[in-house]
């Protein structure tokens, strides 16, 4: 569970309705026909900019990726790759086997070790994977960048409706305040769904990319070494390239201390 985005929305959706509150109730911030014209108009423009399937499989994942936390840190799976060249070197491909793995891509390719495939077939089956998923990463990014983008145009969009609405009724005192209500409450909700929902969504998507991909190339390199019986500490030395800097540092002094 990715506590960051729960707690970020929370609080945002929190403190709106704390000043809703403040401001004199959250009934007069309701207006069906505001949501209508921002909900609808973003996801028809989604709809129009991506197919059905991929659509729906980006909220899924979106939603998947943003709330759930279940990557391993680097420095982890550094130092289980280690220990899984280790047991390679004592007990052979087969003693892979009784090795619970948490992490799925790196228990794929360790499976391919215990299996006997060779380290090409390894490395390009792994490397089909990764950039499937990080494709389907980058389509869900995208998706929800385009609900931050159109979500605030059709507030602006009836904004504009509700001016027209109340300058064409200047007449009628009584359908003034509706009008301008859809005027100002299109403009509220755009941005809402913009700046708490849509776009940071995005953002962490974007992250996870980043993340997803130099785990999944470190795996890579990894699981291809120990199909290659390279030395366990060799090993650990070519994957700190993949860390941070600090946790490179600490590996260092663990290795010296050691």
């Amino acid at each position: 569970m990715d506590l960051a985005t729960i707690i970020g929305m929370v609080m945002g959706f929190g403190l709106l309705v704390t000043a809703m509150i403040l401001g004199g109730g959250v009934g007069q911030f309701a207006d069906s026909q505001s949501a209508l014209i921002v909900i609808g108009g973003a996801l028809a423009t989604t709809l129009l900019r991506f197919p059905l399937k991929g659509v729906m499989n980006a909220f899924m994942l979106g939603a998947k990726l943003a709330f759930g936390d279940k990557t391993l840190r680097p420095r982890d799976m550094v130092d289980e790759i280690t220990e899984l060249s280790n047991i390679m070197r004592k007990s052979g491909p087969l003693g892979l086997e009784e090795i619970e793995i948490k992490d799925d891509f790196l228990k794929k390719g360790v499976q391919y070790i215990a299996d006997g495939y060779d380290d090409v077939f390894i490395r390009d089956n792994l490397e089909r994977e990764r950039d499937q998923n990080l494709t389907r990463l980058a389509e869900g990014q995208r998706l929800f960048k385009s609900l931050a983008d159109s979500a605030p145009a059709f507030g602006m969009i009836g904004t504009l409706v509700g001016l027209v609405a109340m300058l064409g009724n200047m007449d009628d005192p009584s359908k003034i305040g509706p009008s301008m209500a859809i005027a100002l409450l299109t403009t509220l909700y755009g941005a809402v769904i913009a700046n708490i929902i849509a776009q940071p969504v995005a953002d962490k998507l974007d992250s996870k990319f980043l993340i997803e991909e130099t785990n999944t190339s470190l795996v890579i390199d990894g699981v291809v070494a120990i199909r290659n019986n390279t030395s366990p500490d060799l090993i650990k030395e070519s994957l700190a390239a993949y860390l941070p800097y600090a946790m490179r540092v600490g590996l260092t002094e663990e290795e010296a201390a050691a």
